[in-house]
């Protein structure tokens, strides 16, 4: 759990310094860097969430405090967290991680003593991604020597000068069976790790060998833009290894996760609405350079299921942001190939997909080369949209002066129409196909139905119904699980009026402490009627009081570690986050008019149970419990009228 690994890990880095991180660190920078945001009003922020798939963001951050949370699946937390459920980091990575960002010097401490000692070891991720920035220093050094002759011709005779060359970081793998290796150990990288990274794997002989030799290398970089593995391009004609060589799957490469210029496009993706996805690493070099600056690339696979997870949140690709998507495709029959197998992913962006073919059939860097920069800006204006150039394909392959061509191709041609996620299109793509294969209507429109109805397809769309069904009872229940395996809490039945006020005071202790702190701790806990808010209510004071407290993740995770149970800690991430009812800037009247609301809420309650008690006693045999139970009613009464004029401004 969260609050356990700090409680565990704070002895290792001094609490001043994990609090100075907190109060350093820009979480919208951080998450930016993964998920596009944007404004969800009241200055929150909101995309969607990297940790489940959705088609509506329900992902919100709060800039002004420095916390995120997820309305869809309940995880929360602030800068350090998101790091460490996003990158799978440990909570001493996280903080170190941004400790550097922010150019923090941290100290630590050895247990519960306060001399300072030296610097823990890294965990497992920063070790081998400092491992791999080693590497890309070695390579790039190699690549001006007079060995990588080869490897920089072929870059020049792409059309990549010198610039071009540094600005990606290209580097050559010199023609030496452990140069990296014996460098990488002279700095200090254990056997062990260089293995892991997939920089060395073992020789025969038992001692440790490069992994890439007489090679041109490209560095991949994740979205933050680390290091994680290399793509290496053969150069010499003995050489019988593969063109392509990339890093093995480790810790920290997935290559269907990974994609080549991700991170330098990610921005541009972001600001335009708009991906163009090309087959390989000069294509992007290229496009960049041109002036596409969205292009990316897989890495050594195809284009996947998980590469889309990356995209639909860097595009904020919902109902209400729908992106483009742009695949490049070599001219040749394995790009078409490739064409066909992108359309059968379209189904999982919301946004339109579009693909570019050259009519040469040149790929981007040929393109660049051959006929110039211009050419490659018109070959991604001028796209069409991927169902025309899959139906074109699919028709074009059939004799359409035949009968048996044009009933076979209109077979071939009506699943792919009944796949159109947009419903509203059919009809117009059954005339269309109708058109292209010289037929009637009516027959068309009968393939495509049959095709929409097929058995494949049925279970397909009942699979997809059930997801959506499935993500739909998540985003109302609560019932999957938060990132770490904690469990998300449940979704509360409609909440009435007093749960309302109750909530909302809450919401003012942790997002506005120093105005609301002193008026919210006047207020006693049992004024609280549910048992959640009563938890976070506890919370707070065991956090020591909201007007002892700043604004910001401090404080929050504070009380979120106070809490006694996950439930009450999800809560505490979701009020963080939830806009208060208030239109305009927050005062301290609309701070007064909530807790007097609370506060009568709580008195009107005491005065039905008292009144209920009041009419089953007997005033003769009970004379003086019914005058003690009468006058307390009284004073009740007078002070439920004052709470009501405080809170005659209403919410």
């Amino acid at each position: 759990m969260y609050g356990e690994e700090v409680a565990e890990m704070t002895g290792r880095i001094r609490d001043e310094d994990i609090a100075l991180v907190r109060e350093r660190t820009s979480i919208s920078e951080i998450i930016s860097e993964t998920v596009t945001l944007r404004s969800a009003g009241g200055g929150n922020l909101k995309g969607l969430c990297p940790f489940h798939d959705e088609k509506s963001p329900s992902f919100n951050v709060s800039p002004a405090r420095n916390v995120w949370y997820c309305f869809g699946c309940g995880a929360g937390g602030d800068a350090i967290k998101f790091l460490m459920d996003a990158e799978h980091l440990s909570f001493v990575e996280s903080v170190e991680r941004l400790a550097g960002r922010a150019g923090l010097q941290l100290r630590y401490v050895a247990n519960d003593h306060t001399t300072p000692r030296a610097r823990p070891q890294q965990g497992q991720k920063q070790r081998l991604i400092a491992a791999h920035a080693a590497a890309v220093e070695f390579y790039q050094a190699q690549l001006t020597t007079a060995g990588a002759r080869p490897a920089r011709e072929f870059l020049a005779q792409r059309g990549f000068d010198k610039a071009a060359a540094e600005r990606y970081a290209c580097g050559f793998a010199p023609d030496g069976w452990d140069l990296l290796t014996r460098h990488l150990r002279q700095q200090g990288f254990s056997h062990d790790e260089l293995v892991t990274a997939g920089l060395s794997r073992p020789a025969r002989s038992g001692s440790l060998i490069d992994r890439f030799r007489r090679r041109l290398l490209w560095p991949i970089r994740d979205l933050a833009g680390d290091v994680v593995g290399f793509g290496a391009r053969k150069l010499f004609d003995d050489d019988d290894s593969p063109k392509y060589l990339n890093t093995p799957e480790t810790p920290i490469y997935k290559k269907s996760h990974v994609l080549y210029g991700i991170d330098q496009a990610k921005r541009e993706i972001a600001k335009q609405g708009k991906v163009v996805v090309v087959e390989g690493y000069t294509d992007v070099m290229a496009c960049h350079l041109a002036g596409v600056p969205t292009a990316v690339a897989t890495c050594g696979t195809a284009f996947g299921g998980d590469h889309i997870g990356v995209l639909r949140r860097l595009l904020l690709d919902t109902d209400a942001v729908a992106g483009e998507i742009i695949f490049t495709f070599d001219g040749d029959a394995a790009g078409q190939k490739a064409a066909l197998r992108a359309f059968d992913d379209d189904q999982r962006f919301v946004g339109r997909t579009f693909i570019a073919v050259s009519p040469d059939g040149m790929d981007p860097c040929e393109l660049r080369l051959a006929k110039g920069e211009l050419a490659v800006r018109d070959l991604v204006a001028r796209r069409e949209p991927l169902v025309d150039f899959a139906l074109r394909h699919v028709i074009g392959r059939h004799d359409l002066d035949t009968v048996d061509g044009r009933v076979e191709a209109m077979r071939r041609a009506a699943p792919l129409v009944a796949k159109i996620k947009d419903r509203e299109k059919r009809p117009e793509y059954v005339r269309k196909l109708a058109g292209d294969l010289g037929m009637e209507i009516e027959p068309v429109q009968r393939a495509v139905l049959a095709a929409a109805h097929a058995p494949d397809k049925a279970n397909t769309a009942s699979g997809r119904a059930n997801t959506a069904s499935g993500r739909a009872n998540t985003a109302s229940g609560r019932a999957n699980t938060a990132p770490g395996g904690a469990p998300a809490p449940p979704q509360p039945p409609a909440e009435s009026p007093q749960a309302a006020v109750e909530r909302e005071a809450l919401k003012l202790a942790l997002q506005a402490p120093v105005l609301a702190g002193p008026m919210f701790d006047a207020v006693e806990a049992t004024e609280y009627r549910h048992p959640l808010h009563v938890a976070v209510r506890a919370a707070v004071a065991a956090a020591g009081g909201a007007a002892a407290a700043t604004s910001g993740a401090v404080w929050i995770e504070s009380v979120r570690h106070a809490c006694a149970d996950l439930a009450a800690q999800a809560l505490v991430g979701e009020l963080a986050v939830e806009p208060l009812r208030i239109d305009g800037e927050l005062d301290p009247r609309y701070v007064s008019v909530t807790m007097a609301r609370l506060q009568w809420g709580a008195v009107t309650g005491r005065i039905r149970e008292l009144k209920s008690r009041i009419q089953r006693m007997n005033p003769v045999s009970n004379k003086d419990e019914y005058f003690a139970a009468f006058g307390e009613l009284l004073s009740l009464e007078q002070h439920a009228r004052a709470l009501r004029e405080q809170a005659a401004g209403g919410l």
